[in-house]
């Protein structure tokens, strides 16, 4: 390994990781070798393969890849955390998904991954009070990746959402650190109250496939929601609902259900 190699795998041993797997792919797939060198390889930091992503992926007769661009470089040059966020959702995504086998593979082809650091653009345009355009970039990641996710939402590092198609979450909710959800999860309201209306779910929830969870609600800590459920009420700690409504079936199963990722309710007491 070179020097310049070796300084950057100690200072950031992911994007190290991301450009030799993506050295290997071209090797291994010439044909998508410019593919790989435009959205990888020809960038010095993950941060900005992730801006040329994010334009790439939402540009549209409305709004072009260089302003879109600009943004992005903007969001991830003042805001050192959203990189960091990034990082994690990524190691979250290879720990967790067993369809993940390299690093490269949730920035290139994983839209799941790609809605949810587009997202992170849009809350920080809201947050720098450039609500418009934190509304467009939420339009667009719908049109694109078939994700709704409410600039306002706030979301914790590490989170991984499986397949993410037709995911919505609303503008007060609350998404934790280490969170996995998979398909088809709406974290939504219910009705047409304007303040806080979504649900807060606690660090390290597993969220099934089709579960929604609807109101100002707390899912505690290291919980499971089972998919199909509907989940109308709090939900404490360390516990597993299913149903509808969802109702408490047993303890959670492992300290960690979003890691661990056991969607099975066995040692539940599902009948009763």
């Amino acid at each position: 390994m070179s020097k310049t190699r070796a300084k950057v795998a100690a200072i950031d041993p992911v994007w190290m990781r991301i450009c030799e797997e993506a050295h290997d792919a071209v090797g291994q797939e010439p044909l998508l070798g410019a593919l790989i060198h435009a959205g990888l390889l020809h960038h010095a930091t993950m941060e900005k393969a992730l801006a040329y992503r994010f334009s790439l992926k939402l540009a549209s007769g409305e709004m072009s890849e260089q302003l879109l661009r600009e943004i992005a470089d903007d969001a991830y040059g003042s805001d050192p955390d959203l990189g960091q966020a990034a990082r994690a959702d990524l190691v979250a995504v290879f720990d967790r998904d067993p369809a993940c086998h390299r690093f490269l593979q949730p920035i290139l082809f994983f839209k799941g991954y790609q809605a949810l650091q587009s997202y992170r653009v849009a809350h920080w345009l809201w947050r720098q009070g450039r609500k418009d355009m934190a509304y467009f970039v939420q339009m667009r990641t719908s049109e694109a990746f078939g994700v709704d996710i409410h600039p306002a939402a706030r979301i914790g590092r590490g989170v991984m959402i499986d397949h993410a198609h037709s995911i919505v979450i609303g503008e007060t909710a609350v998404v934790g650190d280490n969170v996995s959800m998979l398909h088809s999860v709406t974290l939504g309201g219910t009705g047409k109250e304007e303040q806080d209306r979504h649900p807060k779910i606690g660090n390290g929830v597993l969220i099934g496939a089709g579960a929604k969870v609807l109101g100002n609600i707390h899912v505690g800590d290291n919980s499971r929601i089972a998919a199909g459920s509907v989940v109308l009420a709090d939900v404490p700690r360390c516990k597993t609902v299913a149903g509808v409504p969802a109702k408490i079936v047993g303890e959670a199963g492992c300290a960690q259900p979003s890691v661990n990722m056991d969607q099975q309710l066995r040692g539940c007491d599902c009948e009763g």
